[in-house]
């Protein structure tokens, strides 16, 4: 039987652009080598796409666009291709894939852009569909449609890039509706990129400054206080399972991008230090806010559990496949392997509706 033709995709006009070579590496040296046919694209910052035919540990250490192989590769938006033309020297090329997994985090990757381009292409692509994705990474959609849902989220104010014009009124608005505590983030960004905590006018403003830099839509959240718990998501439709939940103490004042990639001392504990009522809460909570923004193949789902109740923070529909990545330690925990993950997820495009 013939092999199935894997192209793999990394990197990525990103802030996440680093975890994303680390989280490919991961998927790269777990896939099941005896069923999949796997080729690698690379993403550099600026949004070039390269064929990449190298080893795996350059990707992982950044030194793959060095690679004197590497060349031009486009994913073809005719349906008829299903594949990338890659241009060498010799001319053009087309490698057919019969799946496309985006190992991309952030922005012009797990928004929903490529996941459309794949669309285009006719090739089913590992993960959530465009709408979806779009859905989740924008954080204040996410979190109108998860109280139209019934899923209490934090309450929040939206900022625009033209409020900037009356930061004073901005800044009363704010501080009337959440109080002095909150925390300001980019609305389509992840791994808490641009995320800073503010209790005072003037860090307020600093912290807006920070956000606008990585988009044009910000939202400010009134600070929760709660066990920071995650669970893992698997599946299409309704057919779906959620992990046990995976608690975090961070090590720093919040759970930013360098406590969870650079620093490695935040505590993960699985099972979360929840009760039994709580966990079940929060499984079924976590399958039902999968299935209000639409979601397929996986995402990691993440909560306060607060003395009063359930709080969902985010969800992230291309978690981290890192070594120190929560969604795969979840899986693994539940008895599904890296290995056997990674088959599921490409099977489980394969066989999607939404592809």
């Amino acid at each position: 039987m013939a092999k199935i033709k894997i192209a793999v995709l990394f990197g990525g006009a990103s802030s996440e652009h680093e975890i994303s070579l680390i989280s490919a590496y991961t998927v790269l040296t777990n896939i099941p080598k005896d069923k999949y046919d796997v080729f690698c694209v690379g993403i550099t910052k600026k949004g070039h796409w390269m064929y990449y035919p190298g080893e795996y540990e350059d990707i992982k250490n950044g030194k793959w666009e060095q690679n004197p192989d590497c060349c031009t590769a486009v994913l073809s938006p005719d349906s008829v291709h299903k594949g990338f033309i890659v241009l060498n020297s010799d001319g053009a090329i087309l490698r057919k894939a019969d799946v496309v997994f985006p190992v991309l985090h952030g922005m012009n990757g797990e928004d929903g852009t490529v996941q459309g381009l794949a669309k285009l292409a006719g090739m089913p692509c590992v993960g959530c569909d465009m709408t979806s994705s779009a859905v989740c990474m924008d954080k204040t959609i996410t979190h109108k449609i998860l109280e139209h849902a019934g899923i209490r989220t934090a309450p929040f104010v939206e900022l625009r890039r033209f409020m900037l014009k009356n930061t004073d009124e901005m800044i009363r608005v704010i501080t009337e509706k959440l109080g002095s505590s909150v925390y300001v983030k980019p609305a389509c960004a992840g791994s808490s990129v641009g995320v800073s905590r503010a209790e005072n006018a003037d860090e307020l403003k600093a912290a807006i400054k920070i956000a606008f830099a990585h988009g044009d839509k910000v939202i400010v959240e009134k600070e929760i206080i709660g066990k920071e718990v995650e669970c893992a998501v698997l599946g299409n439709g309704n057919d779906i399972i959620a992990s046990i939940p995976g608690q975090i103490t961070p090590a720093e004042k919040f759970y930013d991008y360098d406590a969870k990639y650079k620093l490695g001392t935040s505590v993960l504990d699985i099972p979360a230090k929840i009760t039994e009522q709580q966990t079940e809460k929060l499984r079924e909570t976590a399958k039902k806010a999968y299935i209000a923004c639409g979601c397929s193949g996986f995402s990691r789902v993440d909560f306060f559990v607060c003395e009063d109740g359930l709080i969902l923070n985010e969800i992230n529909t291309i978690p981290g496949f890192t070594s120190i990545s929560m969604y795969p330690k979840l899986m693994e925990n539940m008895g599904i392997p890296i290995g056997e993950l990674i088959d599921r997820l490409i099977q489980l495009a394969m066989n999607s509706e939404y592809n």
